[in-house]
């Protein structure tokens, strides 16, 4: 890969970081991270990215937070280096991990309390789409300690059959019927 193309998806990684709930300099330290061979220090990033050392040490830190990158230390050298953590399953793991635990879990809390106030009258309509919402919640984070429980080859072939799954679920249903 040349200068240039690296430079573009480093770049492209940091404009698609605010979809994925980052800033952009935290998108473009991790591309960087993820891409150089080996570990990079702050003084490195800052030059490559252009910009100050102190926006990489907060994406750093942010990053770290994430589980995502790591800090690898060189013998004589007082540096911080930092690396990816993991494989990019891992780190794709991960993400989903901390998504839920950012973004889900506390979803569910809520509706669970909301829910366990509603008193025994007929279920008001806001409260039926709330269980419809809670339940929905459940089963995708149930499904998603399963598939974390599965090892990246196994999870690989997942993915690979894609809408073959549906197929394999179609012929179950008329075969069962």
């Amino acid at each position: 890969m040349t200068k240039a193309q690296l430079h573009d998806c480093v770049l492209h990684f940091g404009e698609m970081a605010s979809r994925w709930g980052f800033n952009r300099s935290v998108g473009q330290v991790l591309a960087l991270v993820v891409f150089s061979e080996a570990p990079l220090c702050a003084d490195d990033i800052s030059e490559a990215l252009g910009i100050s050392r102190g926006n990489v040490s907060m994406a750093a830190k942010e990053l770290q937070s994430w589980r995502l990158i790591r800090v690898v230390r060189s013998p004589g050298d007082r540096k911080d280096y930092y690396g990816p953590n993991g494989s990019l399953w891992d780190m794709a793991q991960q993400v989903l991990s901390e998504r839920r635990k950012r973004e889900v879990d506390p979803t569910l809390s809520l509706l669970r309390g909301q829910l366990m106030l509603q008193d025994d009258q007929a279920p008001s309509y806001a409260t039926q789409r709330m269980q419809e919402i809670h339940d929905l919640l459940e089963l995708f984070t149930r499904w998603l300690d399963d598939v974390q429980r599965l090892k990246p080859a196994q999870l690989q072939a997942l993915l690979k059959l894609g809408a073959g799954v549906g197929r394999v679920l179609e012929l179950k249903d008329k075969v069962f019927r």
